[in-house]
């Protein structure tokens, strides 16, 4: 969007938060505050965004990198001192300006964008987001002129009875003309209580130059949420999981009970897919169509084919292909690939695998540092033995091999292709392709043995 700028306020401590965390770090729906903020302004296609830092500033940035220009306010000396820290980077464009808070993550890019078309329409030098509440108190209330336009805004204290009553409140989310607003911020005053200088004293010093100020109403007053506290943290949580929630149900996704399900909004989700109670989907994961992810699965930053079940299992930072069954009680650690047609029973432990196509690992077995191939059957209690105390290595075991049960491969060994591992061996060398390998001690029994230990 040409000739269109946010400002960021995100300098603030937040020392009612009662945490280490810088505020807008902590996570909604598992990303930062500031970067639902940032993200909606991308979506937007501003030209730039200047994010104002203060406490934490390099956690932020490190968060945000190049996404943002930045600009430091090193005392918290109000909002129209934070937005002033911007000018060097802003005040010698023509535009307009958004200016919104780094804490206030529900606010959506549509209705932004529905904010800055009203602003160009009416021809305004400043337009205030609004929002209608049930309880407006403690909110600065918008009072409108007969031709609709913002004649002032009347903090709490200062409202008649007349008006408390109006429900129309100030959000803190603003769109200005970029040269009105770094020529206002110079001119305004901290003549108050805290000695600060507020944001809102430009849109009166606009008025008193006969300029424009209008008011867009969000059709949600969830939107304009600011997060300060933990319980205000809870709700905008709650909000956004709902949101996204009902999201992919109108997508096509069910989900049997949204209140108890939790999803990133960076989730993608294809249609016809169920997602049962308790499910956990974090990160930019993709799950394809027709899959059935089952109660209290946890799914980090993966990718899931189609057809797929995941019954009460972990997959973490990997790739799972279709049809393909998982659990229950598995867990696929980061960087394992696992195939089409695949089986993952309970109990076993995936770390940084391949497991080719159609083969199975049915249960309580461990495969670390493996490539295994298609059609492999994985008998019960298999562990390929990676790690040697200082070094990790891998096992490799070819298409169409057998491996009994409780099985231990001490790696690095391969399995060929068609090979067969009897039940309890301890293999320490390759076994060539077709070929039985058993590595167990002989059985031996001594008659009568039992009776003697009982008369010690």
């Amino acid at each position: 969007m040409t000739n269109t700028y946010a400002v960021v306020l995100a300098a603030g401590k937040g020392t009612r938060m009662k945490s280490s965390l810088y505020k807008v770090l902590h996570p909604v729906c598992g990303k930062p505050m500031v970067e639902h903020v940032v993200e909606n302004m991308e979506k937007l296609g501003v030209e730039k965004i200047v994010t104002v830092v203060g406490h934490g500033a390099e956690t932020v940035q490190s968060e945000l990198g190049s996404r943002s220009e930045y600009a430091l306010q090193a005392e918290q000396l109000g909002t129209a001192h934070a937005v002033i820290q911007a000018e060097d980077i802003l005040a010698n464009l023509s535009g307009t300006t958004i200016v919104i808070c780094g804490d206030t993550p529900l606010i959506t890019s549509e209705t932004m964008n529905d904010l800055l078309n009203h602003h160009k329409q009416t021809g305004a030098k400043a337009t205030i987001l609004t929002a209608i509440a049930n309880d407006p108190t403690g909110y600065g209330r918008i009072i409108r002129a007969e031709d609709g336009h913002v004649k002032s805004i009347v903090e709490q204290k200062d409202a008649s009875d007349e008006e408390q009553l109006v429900r129309e409140i100030n959000s803190g989310t603003y769109c200005f003309d970029n040269e009105a607003l770094f020529k206002s911020l110079k001119l305004v005053k901290n003549e108050n209580a805290q000695g600060e200088y507020y944001l809102p004293d430009v849109i009166e010093i606009l008025q008193k130059e006969g300029e424009i100020i209008s008011a867009f109403a969000a059709k949600d007053f969830d939107e304009i949420l600011g997060v300060n506290d933990r319980i205000a943290l809870s709700q905008a949580e709650q909000i956004m999981r709902s949101r996204i929630a009902y999201h992919h149900m109108r997508e096509g996704v069910t989900i049997i009970d949204p209140q108890n399900t939790y999803i990133s909004s960076d989730a993608v989700i294809g249609a016809d897919t169920v997602i049962q109670p308790g499910v956990i989907i974090e990160g930019k994961t993709t799950i394809g169509e027709n899959c059935m992810i089952g109660p209290n699965s946890h799914i980090v930053s993966s990718v899931v084919g189609n057809g797929t079940t995941i019954h009460s299992s972990v997959v973490l930072s990997s790739e799972v292909g279709d049809h393909t069954a998982i659990g229950p009680f598995a867990h696929i650690r980061p960087q394992s690939e696992v195939g089409n047609d695949v089986k993952i029973g309970n109990f076993v432990e995936v770390k940084k695998s391949t497991v080719g196509n159609g083969s199975k690992i049915s249960h309580l077995s461990y495969m670390g540092d493996a490539s295994i191939g298609s059609n492999v059957n994985i008998g019960c209690g298999t562990i390929t033995v990676n790690y040697d105390g200082k070094n990790k290595f891998v096992t490799t075991i070819e298409d169409d091999a057998f491996v009994g049960c409780n099985s231990n491969l001490i790696a690095p060994v391969t399995i060929g292709n068609k090979a067969y591992v009897a039940a309890g061996s301890t293999i320490t060398k390759d076994v060539p392709g077709e070929a039985l390998a058993i590595g167990r001690a002989r059985q031996e029994n001594k008659d009568g043995y039992a009776n003697k230990l009982k008369l010690k």
